[in-house]
């Protein structure tokens, strides 16, 4: 371990590191693997595989929380101390097979299209054909891409580069997923310094957080790349360089549309810097159009992906409002009525109308605070939008941490967060009874590890004592 650390801090570190690394060896059975390393469920060796991802989950978990504690008390660490720490944890998923989704398939897929020239906003990946397109999950293989071309611009470059080729591919996006993360904790010390909070408490949460070790780096979602451009375009915004605040904003919201909230942000941070508020806007808009033109011309996409921006979501989706949406067309169906097919459409219509009236509140009251008011913007798009997946929580999360004024509200985060790490399997696919059973199995079994581990260490505490 590195000198300098404390004890408790090499602890934290060993533990993370622990859990990482059973992720990383359950994942070579039970992971997001290609289709033809996929074995099947009751085979021993993917429930053995299952059984140690849920025992390195809870493990990363403990350590995180461990480390939280050390974060708040009288000798916090460092924030470089803490990057040290995210680099050991993250270590061993680098080149783990995908973990709790197969989104990376799709996303080599799409690059490769682009690179052949194939429409991704009219066409799914069943229109490439070949391994890539076989990789893709069945639900998604005739729907076009939702994503921006920013990204598709990247990952058509990873497509060359790796001439098509799955392992070269597969690492290739989690390079890039990890320069994601590595803006994103570069990003949170000068945002929480700048809102009056801890830099250390912001690191802790932002970006040690077990979501960003388990979705962006061992998923490589391109919500990190979103996330970490839609961070150091706050920064600049920070810096009195609003013009490449707006353009670096706006690159984020044309990898994931979301982002596109930061705008209003580098707005009010002008406007609060003493510049006019129409001149704030209008400066901020020509940057962010002159930027999507020119983004989109080289990418080569085109301006399908603003109609990509109603891309069906999957119809088992767990967000609040689908769920209200089935419940309520199942009591319509059983009253005979004809309107139940309107169920679903309705409630994301309300959820979507709910959003803009949360949203709107919020900048309304928040006004001076427009880095804390984005991230919970973001978090109320996530939370009542007609998708959900555990990873989208990170959107609002990221600069609640850098932001959030009060400890109460980083706990509540933290228990989210501690949820919806265990939310997902590691195959990324839905779960039957026999996963349920192996996957508490191996959550369970780590419990007991760290309780008698906890008990050894305070044996001599007690007996010294006696």
């Amino acid at each position: 371990m590195a000198p300098g650390l404390s004890v408790d801090l090499r602890r934290c570190q060993v533990l993370g590191l622990a859990g990482t690394a059973f992720l990383a060896l359950g994942g070579e059975t039970a992971g997001a693997l290609p289709v033809r390393e996929l074995a099947a469920p009751a085979n021993a060796r993917a429930a053995l595989g299952l059984v140690g991802v849920y025992f390195g989950v809870v493990l990363l978990i403990a350590a995180w929380l461990l480390l939280g504690r050390l974060v708040r008390g009288s000798r916090p660490p460092t924030p470089r101390a803490l990057l040290l720490v995210l680099a050991v944890w993250a270590a061993p998923l680098l080149l783990a097979p995908p973990l709790f989704s197969r989104d990376v398939y799709s996303y080599l897929a799409q690059g490769a299209m682009v690179d052949a020239h194939i429409d991704v906003y009219t066409h799914g990946p069943s229109r490439l054909g070949g391994p890539l397109a076989e990789e893709v999950a069945p639900l998604w293989q005739h729907t076009g891409a939702p994503y921006g071309p920013v990204f598709l611009a990247v990952a058509r470059g990873l497509s060359g580069l790796t001439r098509g080729e799955l392992p070269a591919g597969l690492v290739g996006m989690r390079v890039v997923a990890l320069l994601g993360v590595a803006l994103m904790a570069a990003a949170l010390p000068r945002l929480a310094r700048h809102s009056g909070a801890d830099p250390a408490a912001a690191l802790w949460l932002g970006a040690l957080n077990p979501l960003v070790l388990l979705h962006l780096v061992a998923g490589a979602h391109n919500d990190a790349i979103m996330l970490g451009l839609l961070g150091v375009g706050l920064v600049a915004a920070l810096g009195r360089l609003p013009f490449l605040g707006a353009v670096l904003v706006t690159l984020a919201a044309l990898v994931k549309a979301p982002a596109a909230l930061g705008l209003a942000a580098v707005v009010l941070l002008q406007v609060r810097a003493g510049r006019g508020p129409v001149r704030a806007t209008a400066g901020t808009l020509a940057a962010a159009a002159a930027t999507t033109v020119a983004a989109t011309a080289v990418a080569g996409t085109g301006y399908g992906w603003i109609g990509a921006l109603d891309t069906p979501v999957s119809p088992q989706n767990w967000a609040l409002t689908s769920l209200l949406g089935r419940a309520t067309g199942a009591l319509l169906t059983h009253l005979g009525s004809g309107l139940a097919p309107l169920a679903v459409p309705v409630w994301h219509l309300l959820g979507l109308a709910l959003t803009a009236v949360l949203v709107a509140a919020i900048w309304w009251r928040l006004r001076p605070r427009p880095v804390y008011a984005l991230g919970l913007s973001l978090a109320a798009v996530a939370a009542f939008g007609p998708a959900v997946r555990p990873w989208y929580a990170l959107w609002g999360l990221f600069l609640i941490a850098a932001a959030a004024p009060t400890a109460p509200v980083r706990h509540r985060v933290a228990a989210v967060t501690g949820v919806l790490a265990l939310a997902t399997l590691p195959s990324g696919g839905p779960a039957d009874t026999g996963q349920l059973v192996l996957a508490v199995s191996g959550g369970a079994l780590a419990v007991v590890v760290l309780w008698q581990a906890h008990q050894a260490a305070q044996a001599p505490t007690l007996g010294h004592t006696a």
